[in-house]
């Protein structure tokens, strides 16, 4: 870190003042006073031990120093950013391990900053640790907020996920403050925690997990297939029952992010790790595989496969050959014949389509589900046996009919989907895809078999999780609603439908704190695909009623201006906004843009917009009862 002394102009004899960039943690006890109040002894004697058994040794493990210390908080430094972050992330961790234990609810906040501070002795002072004492007072119980410096020094450098709460005023600090929270549910080990609870990790299986394979071929446009490869071996492994496999939702928060083989090892509790790169360049393609000890990050095998493109699904096999082979692993008989069964499709261009399609489906606004379709009807022209490719066709179909109004007969869907299954009857996406289509056709309980055959063919199906999410929803189900949008949330990281739509479930179920957590996760999701894809008004129109739900009104109505600049036309786009509107209390804006809405809605989302608590603000207004009379009128 960089120190200074501040000597120009100052008079002979008078006292140097040393300045230096330091990182600074501030914790404080929530609730003191009435922790205090309650039991002054065995308030005072629990924070002496969680201080001098887990304060003081975690800070010093992490490099830090404690520089003061108040009856309910203390003041550190590190030379790292990423030492305190890791630090404190530790602190919160071990505290509640300790609360479990102890039986007692002692929570701390804190705050980290980096910034210019003034060294005195062993104090520190200044603007530095002045932010850092703000922060701390803007986190929440149990929480973590840093500055927008710190942010900007872990997010390459720690698997983190950091939610913006804007920018802060803060006391004695000239110019607002960038915040975020850190959120402690996503952080690697607390998530596995919980997207692997029927791990068993006393199982004598050899355990394994497929990092997301590198795209090498230098253009971003091609991240969908070096994806699509991870996640197909994935599944192949994942048929071998004497192998324990990490599920997709899991490994892909490493995604992009630099860390160690033994550490990745060790927060997914696995023996082996297989990471590699794809680099796809025109009817070539090159994979790299290595499989590594993750008890010593040691290479136990590796193999670079140059070919035609043409051979990816051999390549594939190889690969899943070599870890059985590798790992000594005996197969079952018909896992020997399921590793051997011929791909879904043999024709690599229609892969390529295939693959791009689910990736542009993911998108959500119109325009790019009609994509999407393109490239599911050029995948099954190119291969008229590919069962997944009209599925997809399916899909798209569905929510073009019922999202977005577009002249599609519900018996074409289903015999879409009918075809799929006819080619195989036991694809997941496929019994999925005619749920959906069912649901619109007002055929509930043939929908409710149809997602529930899906779920039990393949539980991590992010479509089977979504789609029956919302049917809960339509229904009033909320409870059984909550659960298929969370497991969907988890399925796709990348998702922010599912986030924001729990936020008006968590309201009908009294989940408060939990509504606020989802419309968090759903704002940040968002932004990172606006910055991603600034012509799709899919995360414009839900990061809008995200920050509605968060009180952020200005920002809520700028993205809601910029979804309607993009899809003016868009009746989903146009229902998100009136939501955010219903949310802001701005009651006859909303019934404005409902006007363009409720005229053309289908029976199916009239049962929507009747359980959505999104627009209960509006429900006792006379034109909005008039405007909802006219539309279930037949």
């Amino acid at each position: 870190m960089c120190r200074c002394r501040l000597a120009i102009g100052i008079p002979r004899g008078t006292l140097l003042v040393e300045r230096k960039l330091t990182a600074i943690l501030a914790a404080d006890v929530a609730r003191y006073s009435a922790l205090m109040e309650a039991d002054e002894a065995a308030t005072f004697e629990r924070l002496r031990s969680d201080r001098k058994e887990l304060f003081e040794p975690e800070i010093k493990k992490h490099h830090g120093r404690i520089f003061k210390v108040m009856g309910d908080g203390l003041l550190a430094e590190f030379g790292s950013v990423v030492d305190a972050v890791e630090c404190a992330v530790t602190l919160q961790r071990g505290l509640a391990e300790r609360n479990a234990r102890v039986g007692e609810a002692i929570e701390v906040r804190i705050g980290i900053n980096l910034g210019e501070v003034i060294v005195e002795g062993r104090d520190r002072y200044g603007e530095g640790v002045n932010i850092a004492a703000r922060l701390q007072e803007l986190a929440e119980p149990g929480g973590i907020c840093v500055s927008g410096k710190v942010s900007k020094e872990i997010e390459k450098k720690l698997p983190i996920r950091l939610e913006p709460m804007g920018e802060k005023r803060m006391k004695n600090i000239t110019e607002p403050v960038a915040c975020y929270r850190i959120n402690l549910e996503a952080f690697p080990r607390t998530q596995l925690d919980r997207s692997l609870p029927n791990l068993d990790r006393r199982s004598d299986r050899t355990s394994i997990a497929v990092l997301p394979f590198n795209n090498m071929s230098g253009d971003p446009e091609q991240e969908y297939f070096s994806d699509g490869i991870t996640e197909d071996i994935i599944t192949d492994l994942s048929k071998i029952s004497g192998l324990q496999v990490v599920a997709r939702n899991t490994v892909f928060t490493y995604k992009d992010k630099p860390i160690l083989a033994q550490q990745a090892a060790a927060e997914l509790g696995v023996k082996f790790l297989l990471e590699g790169s794809v680099r796809k360049a025109g009817s070539r393609v090159r994979v790299t595989g290595q499989l590594i000890d993750g008890k010593n990050g040691s290479h136990v095998w590796a193999d670079r496969y140059d070919r035609e493109l043409t051979d990816i699904f051999a390549i594939q096999d190889e690969i899943t050959q070599a870890i059985v082979n590798q790992l000594k692993v005996k197969l079952l008989p018909e896992e020997q014949k399921a590793i051997q069964a011929a791909p879904p499709t043999a024709n690599v261009e229609a892969y390529a389509f295939y693959l791009r399609g689910r990736q542009f489906s993911h998108m959500c606004s119109k325009s790019y589900v009609q994509m999407a379709r393109r490239m599911f009807t050029r995948a099954a022209e190119l291969d008229p046996g590919y069962a997944r490719a009209y599925s997809g066709i399916a899909d798209c179909d569905s929510i073009l009919h019922s999202w977005h109004h577009v002249e599609v007969s519900i018996e074409g869907i289903l015999a879409m989907s009918a075809k799929a299954l006819a080619l195989d009857p036991k694809l997941a996406e496929a019994h999925a895809s005619r749920g959906l289509a069912l649901q619109f056709g007002g055929r509930h309980e043939e929908a409710a078999a149809e997602f529930e055959q899906a779920l039990s063919l393949d539980p991590n199906l992010y479509e089977a999780n979504y789609f029956y999410a919302r049917f809960f929803n339509a229904q009033g189900d909320f409870e059984q609603a909550a659960k298929l949008f969370e497991r969907a949330t988890e399925i796709r990281s990348t998702d922010y439908r599912s986030p924001v739509l729990l936020t008006a479930v968590y309201r009908s179920l009294g989940r408060e704190e939990d509504r606020i957590r989802a419309a968090r996760l759903g704002l940040e999701r968002a932004e990172h695909e606006l910055n991603l894809h600034p012509e799709n008004s899919g995360p414009a129109q839900l990061g809008a009623l995200a920050l509605a739900h968060l009180g952020e009104r200005d920002r809520a109505k700028e993205w809601a201006a910029r979804a309607i600049a993009i899809d003016p036309d868009d009746l989903l786009a146009l229902y998100n906004i009136a939501c955010t509107y219903s949310q802001l209390g701005e009651i006859e804006m909303a019934i404005d843009v409902l006007e363009k809405v409720l005229p053309h809605a289908s029976a199916e989302q009239i049962l929507w917009f009747s359980k959505d608590s999104d627009l209960d603000p509006l429900r006792s207004h006379t034109r909005f009862q008039k405007l909802f009379e006219r539309s279930t009128t037949p």
